[in-house]
């Protein structure tokens, strides 16, 4: 029963000490352990869709929006970036677009295209920013290079999903690996 009790003890001292870690009762942390609090993984998600009635790629970027505004804040000469605010929303736009349309290339069948910011979200923990290739009626190979996050994180993992003719492929890209080829 002892034993137990004494379990039961280091349980809650480890809470409090995880719990005083977090809420910064009286101890620095840096900001890399804070980030690794949050979340212990740096990922990013796209996903491409052909649209064949449209002709056209909707394109959707999923990243944590703590580690986004970290690096628009980098890139913005160390202005702060807040994705939240009113206030900085067209800005915030530019800016997103910039760093997302520097970080993601897609050719497809051979030939480079541009991606058109369409604009982007907030929810919950992660910002979505979406894209549009225009003109695209068929799709056979489709490269991708996706850098995102990789100039902040060297643990950075970036999935990536196409989804053509209704046939989804799916593909991981760990740092530094930042390209791949998918046939259709």
């Amino acid at each position: 029963m002892s034993m137990v009790v004494s379990s039961f003890k280091w349980s809650c001292c480890l809470q409090l000490v995880l719990f005083s870690l977090i809420t910064n009762d009286g101890i620095t942390k840096t900001p890399a352990y804070e980030t690794a609090l949050l979340h212990p993984v740096h990922i990013s998600t796209v996903e491409v869709l052909h649209n064949p009635t449209d002709k056209s790629l909707e394109i959707t970027c999923k990243i944590f929006w703590d580690d986004f505004e970290k690096i628009l804040t980098k890139k913005n000469n160390n202005n702060r970036v807040d994705l939240t605010s009113e206030k900085q929303l067209e800005e915030n736009k530019k800016l997103v677009a910039a760093y997302v349309g520097s970080h993601l290339g897609i050719t497809i069948d051979n030939k480079s295209q541009s991606l058109v910011f369409i604009g982007f979200e907030k929810e919950d923990v992660v910002v979505y920013s979406y894209f549009e290739v225009t003109n695209i009626p068929t799709v056979q190979t489709v490269f991708i290079t996706n850098k995102l996050m990789q100039d902040m994180f060297n643990d950075q993992t970036n999935i990536v999903h196409v989804i053509v003719k209704g046939q989804r492929k799916s593909t991981k890209l760990e740092y530094p690996n930042s390209t791949v080829k998918m046939d259709f």
